[in-house]
């Protein structure tokens, strides 16, 4: 029985998580864990517990992810043909996370703050502007978005009422099978199904 020990079973993933070929699927799902799961629920919980110091930590996490996210996007086409990118990306949100390395805090102290310091009045314009365009764009466009509100409700709407009428029309399901109901109406759905 020693085969399915703990040290196998590391190896395995080990192996699974670091052999280059066909474990995109493994890392780029140990990405998003170790990316946005984890720090997602961090956040919850230094939220929760009013600690300034927490908080402090993970906004700084977030604002170095959100670079990262915004690095990718614009250089998507790119880096998917960089060999193990996705190996390099789940050890740079280690890094980023890892309290010995405080690598966060540092990619943050180094390079965000002192870009964003100073370049702060062209991106407070850029976004003002962003802002105000799209607030043009929803308020021109109100009756569509309104429109396409009304349809996804009456689409939720129906399918809710499918879902009730099932168990509504339970004799008439039974009558078209050629069944007949001889209990009370006090059945439970476990009945019907039978």
């Amino acid at each position: 029985m020693d085969i399915f020990g703990s040290n196998m079973t590391s190896d395995v993933g080990l192996r699974l998580l670091l052999s280059p070929l066909g474990s995109n699927v493994v890392v780029r799902t140990a990405c998003c864990s170790v990316g946005v799961v984890l720090p997602v629920y961090s956040t919850f919980k230094a939220i929760e517990k009013k600690d300034q110091n927490e908080k402090q930590k993970w906004l700084i996490y977030w604002a170095a992810y959100g670079s990262l996210s915004l690095v990718e996007a614009f250089s998507d086409k790119l880096l998917s043909w960089v060999p193990m990118y996705y190996h390099v990306k789940f050890a740079f949100l280690v890094w980023l996370q890892l309290p010995s390395t405080d690598g966060a805090t540092h990619l943050y102290r180094k390079h965000l703050r002192p870009f964003f310091s100073r370049h702060q009045a062209r991106v407070d314009m850029v976004v003002g502007f962003a802002y105000g365009e799209m607030a043009r764009i929803v308020s021109r466009h109100q009756a569509e978005f309104e429109c396409a509100r009304t349809i996804v409700l009456k689409i939720m709407g129906s399918a809710d009422q499918t879902n009730k009428s099932r168990y509504d029309h339970s004799d008439e399901y039974l009558a078209i099978e050629g069944e007949t109901r001889t209990s009370t109406s006090s059945d439970t759905l476990s009945d019907i199904d039978d």
